[in-house]
């Protein structure tokens, strides 16, 4: 390495290596084509004289920053910090950084954070739980950042969206619970401003209602875990014969308080008095002093399909898909099974 106060450019590593300047370019443009030999003479040259390529400088001449916004609205629940980590992966092998930005849900927070984005030149966007206004989708669109939501819909047919089939997800904690035997099932509902949470408690409910059962109670746990334990310690002081028998919580960050509640608030245990059913599968839930029954989110396949929808979007294809991905139950410990099952 050269020990000197004037910075390397592209067109000193070129001229040691021998090759263009523009042959420089392509190989530390992530996507551009260089032949072994190119790449491996430019390398030793960068190596050798201490280059460092500048971001902004090419990002002035290709028009792409490689950039890509992640905007989450909380990491409280486990969830999120696992999806994030995976999602930073695959973007990272795909030859992109990652900003991370945190807002919460109200249009103003979030309207400030994305013109943030916007202000870093971004190629795109990510959000995970976060809603987005009309004219901040519109605001992007114009600017042709293209934008996936992860883990949340919206009404908007011009957005791409990836989620768990969530309806499907809530049907089936409600069928679980119902083979079970249950008598008084209730729901401690998602925040019922999402549509994951909505999506979710519809499906409760419609399992409910086809086997001509009413729900015990739906109560909206706000996705937070003092509400979601306050609703279970209201609805579990009755007497045995009025408390529920059974509880789907809308996310396992909201089931393990709910547990925590019943278990040392309340002195009832689980399953006996009664089952709780979370949803998402966080590696929490299968520790042994929880087991929870829970939906679990396939990270894996929605991380893949997000990522997948963004780089089509990026490579010119800005058709919105609507992406939802079968959520299986895990069978542990935190729910009575059917008669006949085994775990």
């Amino acid at each position: 390495m050269t020990e000197t106060n004037t910075p390397v450019t592209a067109l000193d590593v070129a001229r040691l290596a021998g090759v263009s300047q523009s042959a420089v370019s392509r190989v530390f443009t992530p996507g551009a084509s260089a032949s072994k030999r190119t790449i491996s003479k430019v390398q030793a040259a960068a190596e050798q004289l201490g280059y460092r390529p500048n971001p902004l400088a090419r990002a002035m001449i290709t028009g792409r920053t490689r950039i890509i916004g992640l905007l989450v609205a909380y990491l409280e629940n486990q969830f999120y910090p696992m999806a994030l980590e995976r999602l930073s992966r695959v973007l990272q092998a795909e030859g992109y950084h990652i900003l991370v930005f945190m807002a919460e849900n109200h249009t103003e927070q979030v309207s400030e954070v994305v013109k943030q984005l916007i202000d870093y030149r971004v190629d795109g966007i990510i959000t995970a739980s976060v809603g987005l206004s009309n004219d901040i989708t519109s605001r992007l669109s114009a600017l042709g950042i293209p934008v996936v939501m992860f883990n949340r819909g919206q009404d908007d047919d011009a957005l791409s969206e990836v989620t768990s089939d969530n309806i499907a997800g809530g049907r089936r904690a409600a069928e679980f619970l119902i083979a079970a035997e249950h008598e008084r099932i209730a729901h401690i509902m998602g925040w019922q401003g999402s549509s994951t949470g909505r999506d979710r408690a519809t499906g409760f409910r419609l399992a409910m209602e086809e086997a001509g059962r009413r729900p015990h109670a739906l109560v909206d746990g706000m996705y937070d875990r003092q509400t979601a334990a306050a609703a279970a310690r209201d609805l579990c002081r009755a007497g045995a014969g009025k408390r529920p028998d059974a509880i789907f919580v809308g996310n396992d960050h909201m089931a393990f308080a709910v547990m925590d509640e019943l278990r040392f608030g309340l002195n009832l245990s689980i399953p006996g008095d009664v089952s709780v059913i979370g949803y998402d599968d966080v590696p929490i839930a299968a520790w042994p002093s929880y087991a929870l029954t829970t939906i679990r989110q396939p990270v894996n396949r929605m991380v893949a399909a997000t990522v997948e929808a963004l780089l089509g979007h990026l490579s010119g294809d800005r058709t919105p898909r609507k992406i939802r991905i079968d959520s299986p139950l895990m069978i542990r410990g935190s729910a009575r099974l059917p008669k006949g099952e085994g775990r």
